[in-house]
């Protein structure tokens, strides 16, 4: 069995009950939250009741939160009435995040001019415990329509920036994030074991960037590198990907691992 690349979650409908003693905590915007992040994983328009279902909120609550998110355009109906969809609010949401984060404001100019020396895709996460979000993307010619959109998730432990960002993290910490994470592969190549992670991990650390061979894709090779705060400590990554129709491992790690070495450096150390 393997999984489809179709994005990772990290929602938790309990995920709300570890700030039951905060008392600034406002449980009705969790409630919107539960709402809304239960699409992250979905294929197709979701009814009411599947809302309530993955939301793990009862049906009559689900309702008026579903009513509130649609009349505020964060929620929307399906052009054939089948379902509900995100709005179309949460794509200028998405971009006013994008829009204003420092660090993807000084990426940009780097990652086109990896793209350009390079000819190949592009990328940009933001680390997120167990996964990364691609916050930035900059497509080659030949790739399928998930690779293309910013927001798309993907697995720590076994991509190329997950574990350019795990070799900078201590082996407790890896072993943690390791234990969380849903290790269902996506190829018959996926690592699925800490010992297999610990092994790229270390090799990364010696090489000084990741390289990930059909981990999530049969035909595609990525180098990662890690993007460090100005304590050191990881944000996201730089990801370049090609095709193994193209390149072998070895030569593409060759060829473009000092390039995308130096767009690391170039953007690490930010305050």
């Amino acid at each position: 069995m393997f999984r489809e690349l179709t994005g990772v979650s990290t929602f938790d409908p309990a995920e709300a009950e570890q700030f039951g003693e905060d008392p600034l905590f406002v449980r009705a915007a969790a409630r919107a939250v539960a709402i809304l992040s239960v699409f992250e994983m979905t294929a197709k328009p979701l009814t009411l009741s599947e809302i309530s279902e993955l939301s793990g909120m009862d049906r009559s609550a689900t309702q008026r939160m579903v009513h509130t998110l649609q009349a505020l355009g964060m929620i929307m109906r399906d052009d054939e009435d089948r379902g509900y969809l995100p709005g179309k609010r949460i794509l200028t949401m998405a971009c006013s995040s994008l829009r204003l984060n420092p660090i993807l404001q000084k990426a940009t100019p780097v990652l086109l001019e990896l793209r350009r020396r390079s000819h190949e895709r592009v990328d940009m996460s933001l680390w997120d415990d167990t996964r990364l979000i691609y916050a930035l993307r900059m497509p080659s010619k030949h790739e399928i329509f998930t690779a293309t959109l910013t927001g798309n998730t993907v697995p720590t432990y076994c991509t190329a920036g997950g574990l350019a960002v795990l070799s900078r993290l201590s082996d407790a910490e890896i072993a943690d994030i390791f234990a969380r994470s849903d290790v269902t592969p996506f190829t018959p190549q996926t690592i699925t074991t800490l010992d297999q992670v610990m092994a790229e991990v270390q090799a990364t650390r010696q090489r000084g960037h990741a390289v990930a061979v059909r981990q999530l894709l049969h035909h595609e090779i990525a180098l990662g590198v890690a993007v460090l705060d100005g304590q050191g400590r990881p944000v996201g990554a730089i990801h370049l990907a090609g095709s193994l129709d193209e390149h072998s491992a070895e030569d593409f790690s060759a060829r473009f691992g000092s390039l995308l070495r130096q767009a690391g450096q170039s953007l690490s150390g930010y305050r």
